[in-house]
């Protein structure tokens, strides 16, 4: 089973939409942000040298929006590595009420950091997130 990795965040003015609530893009940025830092946090510097992770895609299902002020709590964890592709789930709630935000599933390629080739996930890198 994979560690689940936890931050916070308070919405500001430059994450508002037109619509008066958190833009779409800055919840990708959101979860690209949560991955890379639990990725720096627990690999290794050689790992960090070595490795590179490059987005496959992501599914994002929204289910409240987030506005002005507002502190989201973000979870994110790997539900599944294989081969090259490792699954990293996210998910964000509003942290007063506890209502879910939105959950996403981001399929990531590990890469050789030189050849930009893609590689296994190994162990060790199955490891960091245990």
């Amino acid at each position: 089973m994979y560690k689940p990795y936890f931050k916070k965040i308070q919405v500001e003015q430059d994450a508002i939409d037109d619509l008066n609530h958190v833009n779409n893009v800055i919840y990708v940025q959101w979860i690209q942000d949560i991955a890379k830092e639990h990725w720096q946090e627990k690999a290794s510097k050689e790992l960090l040298e070595n490795c590179i992770w490059v987005v496959k895609s992501h599914f994002i299902e929204y289910k409240k929006a987030a506005v002005l002020n507002d502190v989201i709590a973000l979870k994110t964890f790997i539900k599944l590595s294989k081969g090259a592709l490792s699954i990293r789930m996210v998910e964000m709630h509003d942290e007063t009420t506890g209502e879910l935000i939105l959950t996403s599933k981001t399929e990531w390629v590990l890469l050789d950091s030189k050849s930009l080739r893609p590689i296994r996930v190994s162990e060790e890198i199955k490891d960091v997130f245990r």
